[in-house]
């Protein structure tokens, strides 16, 4: 098979799969779990097709095995990843009041979280978009020893598997999860996200850092709730207000602790231009 050809086929069929999910989404809106199992069924299928063509296929070049490793396979293992965690989720959710269900949802944030702390590196390589190691970590038959390894490596197909392809897909799924699961908790707390259509009429136009730097330091100052409040709580419900994207968060508190000057550079320009504000009006 041409390798473009099979580029558009992989595609075609995500194309094709998010629809399936989203109608069965739709129509099991009242049935967590059992659209859980169906939308696996759907991903299964995807997957074991795409497989079946990459046992076939030879890649043209080592540039075009990255690409499909480090951006196609992904996308749907990814879905897999994110609805067998949701499907665990909702199986094991207790049924003992909004007080537990919240502290249900927290313990798997929490999970998330550290699974961000344990891929730290990998995670600023990824969202950095560098390439540099690609030929490492998404060429097949190409890991480095001397860096960090999944333990289940052996585990994997060698011919449809490379070192950390699956690291990206579990980054992706971790992304849906916080949404959903930061939504869950939102709905416990007796707020619900807007419609699309109910917008703020405020847009955040200054820099993403400094909305992130502005956030936790009010937060670490506990002028939300007392401080009984997650910091990722305070951010999605930012995001909804100002709408703007903050991303991963995580990744910009890192950078703005790994600051070698000025680190809460912001939050000093707030205060400049306040304080000379306020030197104008005394003119």
């Amino acid at each position: 098979m041409e390798i473009q050809l099979f580029f558009k086929k992989c595609k075609e069929l995500q194309r094709e799969l998010d629809k399936k999910l989203e109608m069965i989404d739709s129509t099991h809106s009242e049935d967590r779990i059992g659209a859980c199992e169906k939308s696996l069924m759907e991903i299964d299928t995807a997957i074991r097709l795409i497989k079946s063509m990459v046992a076939r296929l030879e890649f043209s070049s080592v540039a075009d095995e990255i690409y499909f490793f480090k951006e196609l396979k992904p996308l749907f293992i990814s879905r897999f990843i994110y609805y067998s965690n949701l499907l665990a989720i909702e199986a094991a959710k207790p049924n003992a009041g909004q007080v537990s269900l919240k502290e249900y949802y927290n313990c798997e944030l929490q999970l998330i979280k550290d699974f961000y702390q344990q891929h730290i590196d990998f995670y600023e390589y990824y969202r950095r978009k560098a390439a540099f190691l690609d030929q490492k970590y998404f060429v097949r038959n190409q890991f480095d020893l001397k860096t960090k390894l999944q333990s289940g490596l052996y585990n994997y197909d060698e011919k449809f598997a490379t070192s950390h392809d699956h690291l990206v897909a579990q980054i992706l799924a971790n992304d849906l999860l916080e949404k959903y699961l930061l939504q869950s908790i939102s709905q416990t707390e007796g707020y619900i996200f807007e419609k699309v259509t109910d917008r703020s009429p405020l847009n955040w136009s200054a820099s993403k850092s400094g909305l992130v730097e502005l956030l936790y330091a009010l937060h670490q100052t506990c002028c939300f709730n007392g401080g009984n409040i997650e910091f990722s709580e305070v951010i999605r419900f930012t995001e909804k207000s100002l709408n703007v994207n903050l991303g991963n968060f995580y990744k910009t508190l890192h950078e703005i602790k790994s600051r070698k000057i000025n680190r809460t550079k912001f939050l000093q320009l707030l205060n400049d231009n306040l304080n000379q504000f306020f030197a104008d009006c005394d003119q």
